[in-house]
């Protein structure tokens, strides 16, 4: 098959910020190395194993590397190896839907989709925890996403919860609406939900939200307000589910938190202030208009954005608790905007600076103080 054309998220990684970011990042051997290896191969199988081996490598490096604090690496080395495969010449045939597939499979072989395991053990509480790729990028190309490097830190990670150890195993999701459409948030959470021997029991999905503040997003809309995504697409209408019969038909105009959120205020206090957000905008029973509510939506009403607006973390938040729900279970889902982070620096060929790497530690350390407080909370109550 002939070579297909970059998208415009992959065409950014050719610019000079993101090449900074790989080669002081140790990431620049990553495409090379994938480019060897693709040339060596000789049918769609052995293609198949490589791409995922590649991925998997890229997840392993960035969590091994999380101390370090920085999310971008991951994305922008992962961006490359999707334009090489893209574009990539087999010696063999491979139609459309064959690099499409080699495509997905690199998605969530890099982005921990894969990596979503926890050992067989009753003792153990199972937490996951999603973050985002960066994005507004046609803003500033050298922006990060806290969510994204606050999923890579607490990958691996483990804290004490009501006489259990609490495992956090974390994985990030892309800033595209075509993603979401396909399915990616069920296919990789559903099983979490109720569809395994060894269920989750917490699912935090997370994103970057307003500056200088936590929300505790309550109320998730069936809605997508239009924004324009990573590649430049933009959709407007509602959210469209997956035909999966363990979804309800016709799907709520709403879905909610079950974080504790009261405790989660009291014991994950820290730089930033943590708000329990409960605005809604909605078009009221028998209304035409969108009308802001400060304390959730109406009966009846027909939903417009949650508290977390409506846009891609507006949405994986909505079908995080709408798999939930559809499971019968109770356990702590819900969604977690994070501050803004921002280089505050004058020099534009910069990709860091001290405020910078201060406000994403602080971030991050805030964040897992949000995910111990929820764990904990429902592992410690009574009953």
């Amino acid at each position: 098959m002939d070579a297909t054309r970059t998208t415009a998220e992959e065409d950014r990684a050719r610019l000079e910020a993101p090449r900074q970011l790989l080669r002081r990042s140790g990431f620049a051997p990553a495409a090379p190395l994938f480019t060897a290896d693709l040339a060596g191969a000789s049918d769609p199988e052995e293609a198949a194993r490589i791409v995922t081996s590649h991925g998997h490598r890229l997840w392993s490096e960035a969590a091994r590397t999380a101390e370090a604090g920085d999310d971008r690496p991951l994305y922008w080395a992962r961006l490359t190896l999707a334009a090489i495969l893209r574009t990539w010449e087999p010696s063999f045939a491979l139609d459309p839907g064959g690099r499409a597939a080699l495509l997905r499979r690199l998605e969530y072989a890099s982005r921990g989709h894969d990596d979503l395991v926890f050992a067989p053990d009753d003792r153990q509480l199972r937490v996951i925890v999603t973050g985002f790729d960066p994005f507004g990028l046609e803003e500033d190309v050298r922006r990060s996403n806290p969510s994204g490097a606050a999923a890579l830190a607490l990958h691996g990670t483990s804290f004490e919860a009501g006489g259990h150890t609490a495992v956090v195993r974390a994985a990030v999701f892309p800033v595209r609406w075509r993603d979401f459409s396909e399915g990616m948030a069920e296919k990789t959470l559903m099983p979490h939900h109720g569809a395994t021997a060894a269920p989750a029991d917490a699912v935090v999905t997370v994103s970057r939200g307003r500056a200088d503040r936590f929300d505790l997003e309550v109320y998730n809309a069936a809605w997508r307000g239009g924004r324009p995504d990573n590649e430049d697409r933009a959709e407007h209408g509602p959210v469209p589910l997956p035909a999966d019969p363990g979804l309800p038909e016709p799907p709520p105009q709403w879905c909610s938190s079950t974080l504790p959120r009261r405790a989660i205020i009291e014991q994950a206090a820290g730089r930033f202030p943590v708000v329990d957000n409960t605005e809604v905008t909605e078009i009221p029973a028998g209304g035409t208009e969108p009308v802001v509510r400060p304390d959730g939506p109406t009966e009846g009403s027909r939903a417009r954005a949650g508290g977390g607006g409506n846009y891609l973390s507006n949405e994986i938040a909505y079908r995080n608790t709408l798999m939930r729900d559809a499971a019968g279970r109770g356990i702590p889902a819900g969604h977690v905007h994070t501050p803004m982070l921002e280089l505050r620096t004058d020099d534009p060929e910069a990709v860091t600076g001290p405020e910078f790497e201060r406000d994403r530690a602080d971030i991050t350390e805030q964040l897992r103080a949000i995910v111990m407080a929820a764990v904990r909370a429902r592992a410690e109550a009574p009953g």
